[in-house]
């Protein structure tokens, strides 16, 4: 019973997502009080003392990884917020993209950028970073929308393919179940499943867009803080690979070599410090991985991420694989595999590396099934669970063609 009601919390809580626009709450303040509220609940309803000290751990570790993603997202939101108040993702897409483009060009230089940035760094980075490439563009709220949408779809396409692209990647790769040149496989599935839905999304768009030239100078600090970024971004997957350091650690530490750099300088009339910039961090998006998070603790701790590793056991892996990675839209992907690793179930390295690439792609259907797109609702202005649910055929279509391909190529190469 308590279970049931435990679970049609978390049920209120995405239909407060999905009516947001109708009720006109925010989404952040109505799973955050739904989150706590399930915990509250837990503590009540617990069994004595030994049972309270046990939810107690449980919410320990729940809190461990929110406090370690929020930690996360603040020092790379900081770094963006700054470039992009300084205008140098403009600058960097004046160098990199043509002056004039068609939109159905833009869209699949889109796609591989943020597939590409996505499969050497983390998703929140990538994610951040593309859409601030999306924002450069002067699109309408329907292209834009769609490019937000492939954005997060590329995203988290390309980090199935290396292990400091995508969490769950890293954590069957930790398992020994894959290895490295056999996940570089997953690339191939990545690119063609990406450059479809670009394909997909580009019916119908027309229309050319021209990049005004815009000659801009930068204050050396501004040159050097772009730097400590990108520099960040490659000590985060160098340290994470060679020595174990979590991500979070060593963002921080570029974070707080950002904050020393511009100590005493001026970077505009002003004289802002540099510090300041992480006021402009968007504590809503915060807030509503806080709020998701706490939901998802709790349906771990009430065995619903266990009965979906049990169900999972019952069909044929490769069916399995597939409907794991529909689940992982409504349920975070990591704990959701770390479920399903503590199953142990019997797999062929097809069917792990199948596995690798649905949990890491599935949660693009949804808009609340990743970190990029949950970032997407809350950076990209009309961005809501609803308008996003439109693309869900296209998203399911593709998503499930480059699974095909992934088990096709796996079974043919490592059969």
């Amino acid at each position: 019973m308590l279970e049931a009601f435990l679970l049609s919390l978390a049920v209120l809580a995405l239909l407060s997502i999905v009516f947001e626009e109708v009720t006109h709450i925010n989404k952040a303040k109505t799973t955050l009080f739904l989150g706590c509220l399930s915990w509250l609940i837990l503590f009540i309803t617990a069994d004595g003392e030994s049972g309270q000290r046990l939810v107690q751990h449980q919410l320990d570790e729940n809190l461990l990884e929110i406090a370690t993603l929020w930690l996360f997202l603040m020092a790379t939101m900081t770094f963006v917020a700054y470039l992009n108040a300084k205008g140098m993702v403009q600058a960097a897409v004046q160098k990199v993209f043509p002056q004039q483009l068609s939109k159905k060009l833009l869209m699949g230089m889109v796609a591989i950028f943020s597939l590409l940035l996505s499969a050497i760094c983390d998703n929140v980075t990538a994610t951040l970073v593309s859409l601030g490439l999306v924002a450069a563009f002067n699109l309408d709220k329907a292209t834009r929308l769609k490019m937000a949408t492939l954005v997060v779809f590329a995203v988290n396409s390309g980090g199935v393919a290396l292990i400091t692209g995508d969490v769950t990647t890293l954590m069957i790769f930790l398992e020994g179940h894959v290895h490295m040149q056999e996940l570089l496989l997953l690339l191939v599935p990545s690119v063609i499943s990406v450059l479809l839905l670009a394909w997909f999304f580009s019916w119908g768009v027309t229309g050319e867009l021209t990049s005004e030239h815009v000659e801009q100078t930068f204050h050396p600090v501004d040159i050097a803080i772009a730097v400590i970024f990108f520099s960040t971004i490659i000590c985060t997957m160098l340290f994470n690979v060679l020595f174990g350091v979590p991500p979070v650690l060593t963002f921080l530490l570029g974070l707080s070599v950002m904050f020393l750099v511009g100590r005493s300088s001026r970077t505009d009339a002003q004289e802002t410090k540099i510090l300041e910039y992480i006021r402009k961090v968007e504590y809503d998006t915060l807030l509503f991985f806080l709020g998701i998070l706490l939901l998802v603790g709790m349906l771990k701790e009430i065995g619903v991420l266990t009965m979906a590793a049990d169900l999972y056991a019952q069909f044929d892996p490769r069916l399995s694989n597939y409907v794991a990675g529909i689940i992982s839209a409504l349920l975070d992907n990591v704990p959701l595999t770390a479920a399903l690793l503590k199953a142990d179930p019997t797999l062929s390295t097809p069917e792990w590396l199948a596995l690798t690439y649905a949990v890491g792609v599935g949660g693009s259907l949804l808009s609340i099934g990743s970190a990029a797109g949950i970032i997407a609702m809350s950076k990209v202005e009309g961005m809501t669970f609803v308008s996003y649910l439109r693309y869900f055929p296209a998203l399911l279509l593709t998503y499930s063609i480059g699974y095909g391909i992934a088990l096709l190529l796996a079974q043919y190469f490592y059969g």
